[in-house]
């Protein structure tokens, strides 16, 4: 008979999620994690395989909870749309302004760091990405049928800018650019899209 875990698999999870989103893939050694997670590498590989498979669950999970909680913060009537989506974009200016360690967003830097030569990342990236210009497109669209933005502009055209801009302004966060630049950038493509 198998002995039960005795550890929290989400609290190994997080430490394993930051240690990856700090240090990146390749910058994290399987006794970096054995040392965050304080599991030894029998039960480390026991219960999650290993570390590309960690990462795989890790990237995954931080994906499908980002995507989530923006489709959470989105949603609601057609009313308050350009509102709420004003407001995730200067959330996501301001977190980047807030971010001093320059850790950036994971998702943006396992992207970076492994998608021309990791498939189920590049996949796990790419279905984030799609699920986003969704949320932002079904935004733009609840927003036009509102009176809030043009209705002859393209409602997926301004998601696919918007998400663009999003990812810029958490790149240039990650290079250092001032917390000043990255506001003034959100406010800008948000004061470019047409108004009735």
């Amino acid at each position: 008979m198998a002995r039960p875990r005795s550890f929290d698999e989400d609290q190994v999870l997080r430490a394993v999620r930051d240690r990856f989103w700090s240090s990146g893939y390749a910058g994290t050694s399987v006794d970096d994690i054995l040392r965050d997670t304080g599991l030894g590498k029998g039960s480390l590989y026991g219960a999650f395989g290993d570390k590309h498979q960690l990462f795989l669950r890790a990237f995954r999970e931080y994906c499908d909870g980002l995507v989530t909680a923006i489709g959470g913060r989105l949603e609601g009537p057609d009313k308050g749309a350009l509102e709420r989506l004003s407001a995730q974009v200067r959330e996501i200016a301001e977190a980047t302004a807030a971010d001093v360690a320059l850790r950036g967003c994971l998702l943006a830097n396992g992207a970076a760091e492994l998608s021309g030569r990791d498939p189920e990342v590049q996949a796990i990236a790419r279905r984030t990405f799609a699920a986003l210009q969704e949320l932002f497109t079904s935004s733009v669209a609840a927003a036009q049928r509102a009176g809030d933005i043009a209705p002859g502009a393209d409602p997926g055209h301004l998601a696919a800018l918007l998400l663009a801009v999003i990812r810029g302004i958490e790149a240039l966060g990650k290079g250092g650019s001032s917390p000043e630049s990255l506001h003034a950038i959100a406010d800008t493509a948000l004061s470019l899209l047409p108004r009735p």
